[in-house]
């Protein structure tokens, strides 16, 4: 069962501002990145079409802190922490290291929580628990890593 997910990538100079630094909303991409990933790790994806109905996982609830920025080739750490889970919703804790700084360092932290949903005939969505066959293999991370 997983707890946790690793992701690096290089930050991109289209991903920067007038400042020079990430601009503020990529952070929300790279989690959406991250998820993803962990999703594939396990897999599965985030849009489950071999459901009926199909099922996907819908943002309910995201926020990020930022510690220190992030600049153009950076090479940025996403770590990914399964901070809570209940029958239809999964939360992660997401630290962005900049492993380019010397030493390495927390750039942002941020919280993501998504929710379960399946895609009814007439378009409508309603919450649905998530899939046992995905639920068995996720787990909550230790508290120790989640400080």
């Amino acid at each position: 069962m997983a707890y946790e997910f690793r992701l690096q990538r290089r930050v991109e100079f289209s991903e920067t501002d007038a400042a020079g630094i990430v601009h503020f909303s990529n952070f929300f991409r790279y989690m959406e990145s991250v998820e993803h990933a962990f999703f594939r790790s396990l897999g599965h994806s985030v849009m489950l079409k071999d459901h009926e109905p199909p099922l996907g996982f819908p943002r309910i609830h995201v926020e990020c802190d930022y510690q220190s920025p992030l600049r153009f080739e950076d090479l940025v750490e996403m770590h990914l922490l399964v901070r809570e889970k209940k029958p239809k919703t999964l939360s992660y804790l997401i630290r962005f290291v900049n492993l380019s700084a010397e030493p390495p360092r927390e750039a942002a932290r941020g919280i993501l929580t998504v929710v379960c949903v399946q895609k009814n005939a007439d378009g409508s969505f309603a919450s649905t628990r998530i899939p046992h066959e995905l639920a068995e293999k996720i787990k909550v991370a230790p508290p120790e890593l989640l400080a």
